[in-house]
């Protein structure tokens, strides 16, 4: 055939997904973005950022401008966010201008601002400590008259990382927090045996999937390690913990992401935060699991079939890397690499500062105890030297 006469086939594009933030979850999106054939779009406040560093659309612009975000969200075939922070009524005026903007401002809400999460969660029957909206010294102890001290104080906005919670144990405590001048709402102290989390994602089909329900370990308010699937948990409280959080995904009306916290009580189960996002929670699973949470996302932001959260390893230990005095951590990659062939190492790209979150290292293998010694062993090494 006469190649003149085959008319002209349109380009073949591919899907653009603008990503506002360009923190190490938009970094780590970019390498699930390149193997699905996916065009990344960054908004980087500057081009010194993690994700900047590494992706090629990257525009620069503040999030907290509605004229930026429009430049920004342009020729995307959806918009999404490595952070909660961009204004509600900008992402109403995105969605108003005929963007796919996921998740929406109804279902994001509830991941920034934690009173109309708990107002939400309450409605629905999802499991919670006991918690009411204060504005003074005299609504925190009312509250402590009923459900006794110490109280919960948490910033309603604007929280994360162990940041905006303060556990008072008397009211001179709460005085002092009330005095910074931010809107709290104060909870029930929960005496939980520990914290797990549960990473579920839905299209905006409505279909949806879980992953195994992990373990993460917390020391002064930060993650730093996650472990799967979590260790001792019974398969019927694991499954009720997925449960929860599939139906809070739906009830809410999430497109992508959600990762929800809980604390493992005495009496059962309790949805501590959620986060509608890749989480830090979710990082193993870009070698533990078939579908790395990055990928698990894009899917969903585009409505394109999930693909499988299943495990690759019977155990999997991610531990996050905080700086530490000595910033030359990559002079000891070859410690690391040579003492374990089978460990891996992701870094992202920031500035070493003490107890700063600059990567993270994943483990896998059968035996929960030398899996994580693997792991520890790995960021104790790349941390270096405790005293400088």
């Amino acid at each position: 055939m006469n190649s003149s006469n085959v008319p002209p086939s349109a380009p073949v594009t591919a899907p653009v997904v603008g990503m506002v933030g360009a923190g190490q979850l938009a970094r780590m999106t970019q390498q699930a973005a390149i193997a699905l054939g996916i065009d990344l779009r960054v908004l980087a406040n500057t081009r010194d950022e993690s994700a900047a560093k590494v992706i090629v659309d990257t525009r620069l612009g503040d999030y907290r401008d509605l004229s930026d975000l429009r430049e920004f969200a342009k020729g995307c075939d959806a918009v999404t966010f490595d952070h909660e922070h961009v204004p509600t009524e900008h992402i109403r005026a995105l969605t108003a201008d005929g963007h796919a903007v996921h998740p929406g401002a109804d279902a994001l809400v509830h991941a920034q601002d934690k009173a109309v999460m708990r107002e939400r969660l309450t409605e629905i029957g999802a499991p919670c400590p006991a918690w009411a909206r204060v504005e003074d010294l005299a609504g925190v102890e009312t509250f402590a008259e009923e459900h006794g001290w110490p109280v919960v104080l948490k910033a309603v906005r604007g929280g994360y990382d162990g940041r905006g919670v303060w556990v008072c144990e008397t009211p001179d405590e709460a005085r002092e927090v009330l005095g910074t001048g931010v809107a709290l709402l104060a909870e029930a102290f929960v005496p939980f045996e520990r914290e797990v989390a549960v990473l579920v994602a839905r299209s905006a089909h409505g279909q949806g999937v879980s992953y195994p329900v992990v373990e993460t370990v917390q020391k002064d308010g930060i993650c730093v390690e996650v472990i799967a699937p979590a260790p001792g948990l019974g398969e019927e409280q694991a499954a009720d913990a997925q449960r929860v959080a599939l139906t809070i995904a739906r009830d809410l009306g999430v497109t992508g992401l959600l990762a929800v916290e809980m604390f493992v009580t005495k009496s059962g189960l309790m949805v501590n935060e959620l986060a509608m996002r890749p989480h830090n929670s979710g990082h193993w699973t870009i070698e533990g699991a078939r579908t790395s949470q990055f990928e698990q996302h894009l899917r969903a932001v585009l409505n394109l079939p999930l693909g499988s959260p299943s495990m690759t390893a019977p155990v999997v230990v991610m531990a996050n890397l905080l700086g530490g005095p000595d910033p030359d951590v990559y002079s000891r990659y070859e410690h690391v690499m040579a003492n374990d062939p089978g460990i891996k190492i992701h870094f992202y790209g920031k500035d070493v500062r003490p107890g700063r979150k600059i990567g993270h290292v994943t483990a896998l293998g059968t035996d929960l105890d030398e899996v994580r010694a693997r792991a520890h062993h790995a960021v104790t090494c790349l941390r270096g030297p405790v005293d400088a």
